[in-house]
């Protein structure tokens, strides 16, 4: 169908049939996330050979892929056209490339891995060095964010997440269901009184520290109460998208925080931190891997994924509640 993107001409070398692949990625890139300076950052290359690469493959097509200003750029109609045959001709790509890997059993190239920041900073990064060193062809590119991540627009492999994902069409790997806490400063507790549970929480109208993200309006605590699950208005004056900064909050006695265990199982063990609702406790949380189902192809993804879901997993289960 995309005939014109194979078809070279015969006097273009090998060096310049690798450049023009190069072309169609950057071009990828480009096309979904809107911008050449962000296209540039995501495959690290500078502002000027990105638009170089996008001029080279327009000039190779003898049409517009793009239409620019200088505050806007959208993709022109045979743009849009380009784009589908791209995306054919890459994954056809890739899928050779990881077919090749697989029966040499060398996986290499660059894998993009997103987690949360907590998972990410205690669970995610320390398993990278040893899944390194077993694969050395291999190299990890670790973004931590607590902002909810697009596979796709973000050229991700893999993305660890807690919770209910919102796209159906991505597969999921379950790794466990997390264990979490409502915990508070002993400083906390003295000035502002111990609450029991979620309904104490509510009625004395205590701090709750809460996780920004995009799109959130108001907050609500999952809680197990004798009646089931129930959630639970958590208001606040304090709020950060960063889920450290509410676990530093806390410390510092500012208010309380709903957290999984194992991101603070060392503060409750040294007393930093105290449990508090415990006759209602948080509803637990799953962790998983999102991914594309056409990415576990790559024999990187696959290894990688289950080589830490294999050692998270157990992580998890050691954090556990304190005695």
């Amino acid at each position: 169908m995309f005939w014109y993107l194979w078809e070279l001409p015969s006097c273009i070398k090998k060096s310049r049939t690798m450049s023009y692949f190069e072309n169609i990625r950057t071009f990828v890139r480009v096309y979904e996330l809107g911008s050449m300076s962000a296209a540039g950052r995501d495959l690290r290359i500078s502002p000027a050979v990105t638009s170089s690469r996008i001029s080279q493959l327009e000039d190779h097509l003898g049409v517009r892929l793009f239409q620019r200003t200088t505050r806007s750029l959208s993709a022109t109609e045979q743009g849009k056209a380009f784009y589908r045959g791209a995306c054919e001709v890459l994954e056809s790509v890739e899928s050779a490339e990881a077919q090749v890997t697989e029966i040499t059993d060398s996986p290499r190239g660059s894998l993009y891995v997103a987690a949360p920041l907590g998972v990410g900073r205690r669970l995610i990064a320390p398993q990278v060095p040893a899944f390194l060193a077993e694969y050395p062809d291999v190299s990890v590119r670790l973004r931590l964010t607590d902002r909810k991540v697009d596979l796709t627009t973000e050229g991700l492999d893999l993305a660890y997440f807690l919770g209910q994902p919102e796209d159906s069409n991505l597969r999921i790997k379950k790794i466990a269901d997390v264990q979490r806490v409502i915990c508070a400063a002993p400083d906390y507790i003295e000035s502002r009184g111990h609450p029991r549970s979620g309904e104490e929480i509510v009625r004395d109208g205590h701090e709750c520290l809460n996780l920004r993200f995009p799109g959130a309006t108001e907050f609500q605590w999952p809680l197990m109460t004798k009646s089931g699950v129930k959630r639970f208005r958590a208001t606040g004056r304090y709020e950060c998208d960063d889920g450290d900064i509410l676990v530093d909050w806390a410390l510092g006695g500012h208010g309380i925080a709903l957290k999984p265990v194992f991101e603070v199982a060392h503060h409750l063990k040294s007393g930093a931190l105290v449990m508090v609702a415990e006759d209602t406790p948080p509803e637990p949380i799953q962790m998983a891997c999102l991914f594309a189902h056409r990415r576990l192809q790559d024999p990187k993804a696959r290894l990688f994924m289950d080589f830490v879901s294999d050692r998270i997993t157990d992580e998890i289960k050691s954090s556990g509640f304190p005695d």
